[in-house]
């Protein structure tokens, strides 16, 4: 466990930020486009202090004969570029492949920092109640329960002072059992069988529906970025089951590189994955030429974006409201808290 915690350190450490990866991506992409071939444009990256370590790692990967993909990994891109850009190599389109790349990722910095924002004032205040109850718990409750000792307030005050522990103990139990579980699961997570892994996916329900459309997204855009290079399905099955960036992917693509060969069709077989849309398997039946399939699964492709973004999108707007409820809920308890006593002793007079 030391070992890999002084390893994920010193990773979080070499990595370069979200912003920095974008930015880099952007250039190479505009650099590209303006005629640079890939070394070149690398070279010119490195006039940006902050991209001579990413850019220089990339180049001499490549020298070394790494794949565009791999020297991106030994720079410590995002898992999302790189098994985007291990599609690319194989299409050929690097220009075309960088763009792209570049408007995932930015795509999905947005809605992270989007979420961040939203998050962070709840969050803030959340704390700053958590402070001001466990004040009214180790002073003002106990100065009220010698005030009210000999009344019928003391009971009421007792159970308000257990409550409390009650919450903060929970609430210091739950924090470190997903602390706990988030550790061994960065720990055990290559460890564990794919299948193991989709059945712990499949039983988080809303987790699984975000992951069912990732899933079907990314194989339309990679089954179609291959498709392009002239490839038959079951080559194109081949390479999508050798990358690993992906393994849901990965381990869909050899079952049916598999089954293909009994003689099944692959409309069958997409059909039956619990983590690919079943539009995907109509799209795949009703097309019969490959530059028809090529169209729809473009465009089927761009409406699993939108419908990602707009599942996001509503997904982050519950999430403040959720917040506001418990910090209410605070703040509720704490009139209660201080003013009940009061009315009970009132009620006594």
């Amino acid at each position: 466990m030391a070992t890999f915690l002084k390893r994920h350190l010193i990773m979080r450490k070499e990595r370069i930020t979200n912003e920095l990866q974008l930015r880099f991506l952007e250039r190479l992409h505009r650099l590209l486009t303006n005629g640079y071939p890939l070394l070149s444009a690398l070279e010119i990256l490195t006039w940006d202090k902050q991209m001579v370590q990413p850019a220089a790692k990339i180049t001499a990967g490549l020298k070394n004969g790494n794949t565009i993909d791999q020297a991106f990994e030994d720079a410590l891109f995002h898992p999302s570029i790189i098994s985007y850009l291990f599609f690319v190599r194989l299409n050929g389109d690097l220009q075309g492949g960088i763009g792209k790349c570049a408007e995932m990722y930015a795509h999905r910095m947005k809605y992270m920092k989007k979420f961040q924002q939203i998050i962070r004032y709840p969050l803030i205040l959340l704390f700053i109640f958590s402070i001001l109850l466990y004040f009214i718990k180790q002073s003002v409750l106990p100065a009220f329960a010698e005030l009210f000792q000999n009344t019928s307030a003391s009971s009421t005050l007792t159970i308000t002072m257990q409550m409390l522990d009650f919450l903060g103990t929970g609430a210091i139990i739950s924090l470190a059992v997903i602390l706990m579980g988030l550790l061994i699961w960065k720990t055990l997570k290559n460890k564990l069988p794919i299948e193991t892994q989709m059945q712990l996916f499949n039983s988080i329900p809303i987790y699984r529906s975000f992951l069912k459309l990732q899933t079907s997204f990314l194989f339309a855009m990679h089954f179609n970025t291959l498709l392009k290079t002239g490839m038959s399905f079951k080559e194109i099955l081949h390479q999508m089951a050798n990358q690993q960036k992906v393994p849901i992917i990965a381990y869909y693509s050899g079952l049916m590189t598999a089954e293909l060969t009994k003689g099944l069709h692959i409309t069958y077989l997409l059909s039956q994955f619990t983590f690919l849309e079943k539009q995907l398997a109509s799209i795949f039946q009703k097309n019969a030429d490959i530059s028809s399939l090529e169209k729809d699964l473009t465009v089927y492709a761009e409406l699993l974006t939108e419908e990602i973004q707009l599942k996001i999108i509503k997904t982050i707007t519950y999430v403040q409201p959720l917040f506001f409820l418990i910090l209410a809920s605070f703040i509720i308890f704490i009139y209660v808290t201080l003013m009940w006593p009061m009315f009970d002793l009132i009620n006594t007079i």
